[in-house]
C-alpha cells in the first residue's frame, strides 16, 4: 500500500515562505494524481494544488500566484513552494494521491463541492504550518 510522508512544515512569519515535500515511501508511482490539502481547526480539508505525474497542474483560487507545485516523480517526490504566506494559511497540510485518474478528475479536485476531493485513497500524516503576523 502506498504510504505518503510529508516534510517541511513549521512556524513562519507572515510574508515569508516555506517549502513542503511529499514522498511515497517504498513505492514506485505512475499515473497518479497528487494533491495537497490544508485543514484548519473546525473546518473541512481544502485542496490547494493538484499535479499529475505528467506535470499537469492547477490551484485553488486562494493560493494562485503565491503557491507553486512541482514534482520529480521519477525520484518519487512532490514539492509545494508557498510564498507570501498569510495567517489564514495556517493549517495542517496533507499530501494525498490516487491512482489511475484522468486529468479532468484531478482538475476537478480544486472545484468547491466536487466529489473528487473526497475520493483520494492515499494520505500522508500531515505537517503543521503556522503563520504568525
Amino acid at each position: 500500500r502506498l504510504h505518503l510522508v510529508e516534510f517541511g512544515g513549521g512556524p513562519v512569519q507572515a510574508g515569508g515562505f516555506l517549502r513542503l515535500s511529499c514522498s511515497p515511501s517504498g513505492h514506485t508511482v505512475n499515473k497518479y494524481c497528487w494533491a495537497c490539502f490544508l485543514q484548519s481547526p473546525g473546518k473541512e480539508r481544502e485542496p490547494v494544488p493538484v499535479i499529475t505525474n505528467e506535470g499537469l497542474k492547477t490551484y485553488a483560487e486562494s493560493v494562485k500566484d503565491r503557491f507553486t507545485v512541482s514534482g520529480d516523480f521519477g525520484e518519487g517526490i512532490m514539492w509545494l513552494k508557498m510564498n507570501s504566506l498569510k495567517s489564514e494559511d495556517s493549517a495542517m497540510y496533507y499530501c494525498a494521491a490516487d491512482k489511475g485518474r484522468v486529468w479532468p478528475w484531478c482538475e476537478e479536485t480544486v472545484v468547491p463541492g466536487s466529489a473528487a476531493r473526497n475520493e483520494y485513497n492515499y494520505w500522508g500524516q500531515g505537517t503543521q504550518v503556522t503563520v504568525s503576523s
